[in-house]
């Protein structure tokens, strides 16, 4: 069977995620589920928050009439507001719904966005390490990527960032708290960020937009905070969905949200509600618009992702493994303890514990634990972990 030869090649570099699902269903039929330590997906194992249940519950026993119907393609008006109520107050601008667009999810929101912005051949720098599918949204419209390194820190390198920025650049994304470090990125950093973006667009006579992909904002531990990119950076959009805030994955619910302090605001938003139809998603799902309406300032259980986080932090730190210790999100990247990515991978197989070599994100030489799966499969990860050190000579207690 004959298909696009550019898909081909997509399908051969991502197909990293992919084996190691599959590898992942083999080893559980033969050991049994809790014997394979499965850190591959970010797909949260919490149920949604109680208020979720009773909302939907409500509307089950009370629907409105043409519920079901389609809306306007940027979404139900009062969803739209909610949202706009609550940037207004963490940004102290003002947002109202003409603002905000609802999306199949962020990735929906994160194409539909590109789609909007991006004329072919123009440029879109993302940081090292960055989420996997970004690459293929931007060649999606023919956009370029500009892979960008951060500080040892995983902090932004503001200088590289300036450095990389060029007449053909039209964004650069952001992801904090970061998929797959966890790190979160400063209100010092962005408004130096902010500092180079003014004076670039000055020099270029043109606008680059920051777009912040979002997901994992209300996931931060102790008392960290993810700074409002739109206090920050004039030219900003947020792009978002309640995947992981409120567990709702599989149902590919967000939004994209624009800054009102950007240039002809009202003609980007035109765009984003444009491209949102012709890209095939027209609407987010009507009844999962109604159900998060009321639910903008909730969340799951945090301290249940920390007590997880803690957990395999605090034995893998003991082993000798070496990372910045998360300030959100749910995942962990340790430096590779040996040089052979590859080898690496396979000697924790030998032990049933499955990872994603950090090559997937731009950055060999470590690797991704996700840790929103089951708490007993962490607890009995950990024997597996201390062998898998003393195998690779690591400090063992």
């Amino acid at each position: 069977m004959a298909i696009s030869k550019k898909i081909e090649v997509n399908l051969a570099n991502s197909s990293f995620i992919r084996k190691m699902f599959e590898e992942g269903e083999q080893l559980r039929k033969i050991y049994g589920p809790d014997k394979v330590y499965d850190f591959t997906l970010g797909n949260p194992v919490n149920e949604p928050p109680e208020i979720f249940k009773q909302e939907l519950k409500k509307l089950a026993e009370h629907p409105i009439p043409g519920m079901h119907r389609y809306m306007s393609n940027a979404g139900y008006s009062e969803t739209r507001q909610a949202i706009a109520e609550v940037l207004a107050e963490q940004s102290g601008l003002a947002f109202n719904e003409q603002h905000v667009v609802m999306t199949a999810g962020a990735g929906g929101a994160l194409n539909v966005v590109l789609k909007t912005l991006l004329d072919p051949g123009e440029e879109v720098i993302i940081l090292i390490p960055y989420f996997v599918e970004y690459k293929f949204y931007i060649d999606n419209f023919g956009g370029v990527v500009k892979e960008v390194a951060t500080n040892k820190d995983f902090q932004l390198d503001i200088d590289a960032i300036s450095e990389a920025i060029n007449e053909k650049t039209k964004a650069i994304i952001i992801n904090s708290p970061n998929n797959p470090t966890g790190v979160i990125y400063s209100a010092e950093s962005l408004d130096k960020l902010e500092q180079v973006l003014k004076a670039k667009e000055k020099q270029f006579s043109r606008e680059i937009y920051v777009i912040s992909d979002e997901p994992y904002a209300k996931i931060v531990y102790e008392d960290n905070t993810v700074p409002s990119i739109f206090k920050h950076i004039q030219n900003s959009i947020v792009v978002t969905s309640h995947s992981k805030d409120l567990a709702l994955p599989g149902e590919r619910i967000g939004y994209a949200a624009a800054s009102p302090r950007i240039n002809n605001i009202d003609l980007l938003m035109d765009g984003l509600v444009f491209c949102n139809r012709i890209l095939g998603f027209v609407n987010a799902p009507a009844l999962m618009q109604r159900l998060v309406t009321h639910l903008q300032r909730e969340s799951v259980n945090i301290a249940e992702y920390q007590e997880k986080r803690d957990l395999l932090y605090n034995h893998l730190t003991d082993l000798g493994f070496k990372m910045i210790k998360p300030q959100g999100a749910f995942y962990l990247f340790p430096k590779n303890p040996i040089e052979d990515d590859n080898k690496f991978l396979e000697t924790a197989k030998k032990y049933n514990i499955l990872i994603v070599p950090g090559g997937g994100f731009g950055c060999p030489g470590y690797f991704r634990l996700s840790y929103c799966i089951d708490k007993k499969i962490i607890v009995n990860s950990l024997p597996a972990f201390t062998d898998l050190a003393k195998e690779l000579g690591m400090k063992t207690n």
